[in-house]
């Protein structure tokens, strides 16, 4: 059984915490079973690759973690079921899916993001990011996340799904009550650490199912030229989606689309402000901000895990992981592992290669990654064009999501000096 000492408080829970328990993670090995947890934890690079790459050994399709109904006694049955919630929102989440019916979903999902669609957002991008800029009229003292960092992913992604940015506060809203949770103790079962996270959720799904149902029963009356109307439109094999099934689809690529642009811009500012040498150089040499973007991904990846259940006894590194395991791959750990990044602590905008799996791997790569990648550039260039000194702010504090859940913040105070 896993005996780690390092089990913090959730109330002063940091990255640092993070990573010294999944150090004493590693010393069991790069592949292990956890007793406590119930789970196989996956640590290492190659390994994590091997998992993520192997569909056909390890779903994605995690159903059978959820609780039963007889066991959410609080969900009133006259409002409908919580198996119905978040079924209805499964339906169109091809993050969840295996294929044939990933395949078709996320084939459909791609036709909006081709490399094309995405360049072409570049002016767009520097257009509302100058836009949210100016609007903070010159003050010296920015926060990061509410006056760019949140709105500027939002307004990109509701005007490709047609859905209106004016809605953003309630988006936010949702993006919070589903990722801005804390894990109450990260050496619990899964199975009770899934319960815990479908009853926090469900009422977020309910409220979010419903908007969604609503926007696409008026777009299929009335499409428009967007994605949700395109979704509504078309036709595969000769069948066209199902509303219900659309929900998920515009659910997920609302979230995705731009939670993690949100934290890899908090991720980049923390980590330039603690490395001045890093930001001096990359304002010498801006054609640096690419590849200093993978390094925040790969130091600060957003999403610390992902979860696959095992279909058939699978050999990973030294380990044979049997059939019906749930499997937790450490992405954090992953892109950390010494025998693939020299020095893996230290942060290092040159670094290359930089095979980091921030984006997961396989069929399931994040669709938004080349977007994320995209806004990114685009915001941090003209940040730190704009702004000669960046500081995160000495008297006001950061406010940090729980890393075993997000590694990001939710706010982010910043002493500017404009030119």
């Amino acid at each position: 059984m896993s005996q780690l000492t390092t089990r913090p408080n959730a109330a002063r829970r940091s990255l640092p915490d993070l990573l010294r328990w999944l150090d004493e993670l590693r010393r069991r090995g790069q592949v292990h079973r956890d007793d406590r947890q119930r789970c196989w934890h996956v640590l290492g690079h190659p390994e994590a690759g091997a998992v993520l790459a192997d569909h056909r050994s390890f779903s994605s399709d995690l159903r059978g973690l959820l609780p039963r109904q007889e066991d959410m006694p609080e969900y009133d049955l006259r409002e409908g079921s919580f198996q119905e919630d978040v079924e209805l929102f499964q339906r169109g989440n091809f993050v969840r899916l295996d294929p044939p019916e990933h395949h078709r979903l996320r084939g459909l999902a791609s036709r909006a993001f081709t490399p094309r669609t995405v360049a072409g957002l570049a002016p767009r991008i520097a257009e509302v990011t100058t836009e949210l800029l100016d609007a903070t009229g010159g003050r010296t003292r920015l926060e990061l996340i509410d006056d760019l960092a949140y709105p500027l992913p939002v307004i990109v992604i509701a005007e490709l799904l047609g859905l209106p940015a004016a809605d953003r506060p309630m988006f936010r809203r949702w993006a919070d009550a589903l990722f801005d949770r804390e894990v109450a103790d990260p050496d619990q079962p899964l199975t009770e650490l899934a319960a815990a996270s479908t009853r926090a959720a469900v009422p977020v799904l309910r409220e979010m199912n419903a908007y969604l149902l609503d926007r696409i029963r008026a777009c299929r009356a009335h499409p428009g030229d967007d994605l949700t109307g395109r979704l509504v439109q078309v036709e595969v094999d000769g069948q066209r989606l199902a509303d219900e099934e659309i929900v998920g689809f515009v659910g997920l690529l609302l979230l995705a689309g731009h939670i993690t642009t949100t934290a890899t811009l908090g991720n980049a500012v923390l980590a330039l402000d603690e490395h001045p040498g890093a930001a001096a150089e990359l304002r010498a040499e801006p054609e640096l901000l690419p590849a200093t973007i993978e390094e925040v991904l790969r130091l600060r990846t957003p999403f610390p895990r992902l979860v696959r259940r095992a279909v058939a006894d699978t050999r990973v590194g030294d380990e044979v992981i049997p059939a019906g395991a749930v499997v937790t791959v450490w992405l954090t750990a992953a892109n950390r592992d010494e025998r693939v990044f020299a020095e893996p602590d230290r942060f290092d905008p040159r670094r290359a290669p930089n095979p980091h799996i921030a984006f997961g791997q396989g069929i399931h790569f994040c669709l938004g990654a080349p977007l994320a990648r995209l806004e990114a550039r685009t915001v941090l260039g003209i940040l730190l064009g704009r702004y000669p000194d960046i500081a995160v702010a000495a008297d006001v504090p950061v406010k940090h999501r729980d890393p075993w859940a997000m590694v990001s913040v939710n706010s982010l105070p910043l002493d500017v000096r404009p030119r």
